[in-house]
């Protein structure tokens, strides 16, 4: 009994090794050309990367309007405003 609980601690220890390693090469690194596009974009919500007084708060608002404005593309004509019926 107590080889068969050492043997189950040795195949554990040589498997999550195995387990975490296949876990990281599912994430690609960012690129260069990623990071650039992803800063010009927060720049052009506002981003300013010397106001380093409101940094926390300023790429924050820039992340949070780049998101927004992701989120509000869609496809089809605008929902809001107003309809018209026949009658």
């Amino acid at each position: 009994m107590n080889s068969l609980i050492k043997a189950a601690v040795v195949a554990a220890i040589i498997a999550v090794p195995a387990l975490s390693f296949a876990q990281s090469q599912q994430q690609q690194p960012v690129t260069r050309a990623q990071v650039r596009a992803e800063l010009a974009e927060l720049r052009a919500a506002g981003y300013d990367p010397s106001d380093w007084m409101h940094y926390p708060e300023n790429i924050q608002a820039a992340e949070a309007r780049v998101a927004a404005s992701k989120a509000n593309t869609a496809y089809g004509p605008s929902t809001s405003g107003t309809s018209q019926s026949s009658q």
